[in-house]
């Protein structure tokens, strides 16, 4: 996954840089994003992680920034209904603060 943010934005940003068609001043997060696989679909609110695994696993690193991460002991195929209610319903009682620190 890092040679896929690698290779897409990073070089893509390098390039159009050095052949000076966008200032770095001009480079933003922006800029970035609009050149990963999907920048048309939004940015993940709740990813569900299963089996007890609490790691990312390098999935959609930039996009899910600010995503809720709700990890459950169950194995995919035996989730239902009940448990993406549950999942749901952990995501609704959060306060999201997209990076931000509370006092």
């Amino acid at each position: 996954m890092r040679a896929k943010i690698t290779e897409r934005p990073v070089k893509w940003a390098v390039r159009k840089i050095t052949e000076k068609h966008i200032p770095i001043s001009e480079i933003t997060e922006a800029t970035i994003h609009d050149h990963l696989d999907n920048p048309d679909v939004p940015d993940p609110d709740l990813i569900i992680r299963t089996a007890g695994e609490q790691r990312s696993s390098n999935f959609l690193l930039w996009e899910s920034a600010y995503s809720e991460f709700y990890f459950s002991d169950k194995l995919w195929p035996d989730w239902d209904a009940a448990d993406l209610e549950l999942a749901i319903k952990s995501f609704q009682k959060r306060k999201r603060r997209f990076g931000g620190i509370t006092t």
